[in-house]
């Protein structure tokens, strides 16, 4: 078993995210997960993530707060426990248009080609 504890944990840099702060708290070098990691994110009111895509699936799992989810598809809001599966290649947006922080769970697979 590898414990992380939640003040212990190092943030990580996420490429196009604006006003928030992500907290690594199992994989790459929070643990030894082979096939997914999870983050913790911080949105601060008006923060988010620019529109963009991945290859790979992702969960998103909203702990505290709200956060609008916009897909080429429309939007929807995700509210505390509410969760959603974007599937590999589906462009998002994230935007917190609150005015309270929002907290949400990431969880992902490896990039292909990396630690397994």
């Amino acid at each position: 078993m590898k414990v992380n504890r939640i003040d212990e944990v190092k943030p990580y840099e996420a490429k196009k995210h604006f006003d928030m702060m992500g907290l690594r708290l199992q994989g790459y070098e929070a643990s030894e997960a082979k096939n997914f990691w999870v983050g913790l994110s911080h949105f601060l009111p008006g923060g988010g993530a620019e529109m963009s895509e991945s290859p790979l699936e992702r969960v998103y799992i909203v702990v505290e707060g709200e956060v609008v989810i916009v897909t080429d598809e429309g939007e929807t809001t995700l509210k505390k426990m509410d969760s959603c599966l974007l599937a590999g290649g589906e462009r998002r947006a994230i935007v917190n248009r609150t005015n309270f922080p929002a907290s949400m769970l990431v969880v992902m697979p490896y990039p292909e080609g990396t630690r397994r």
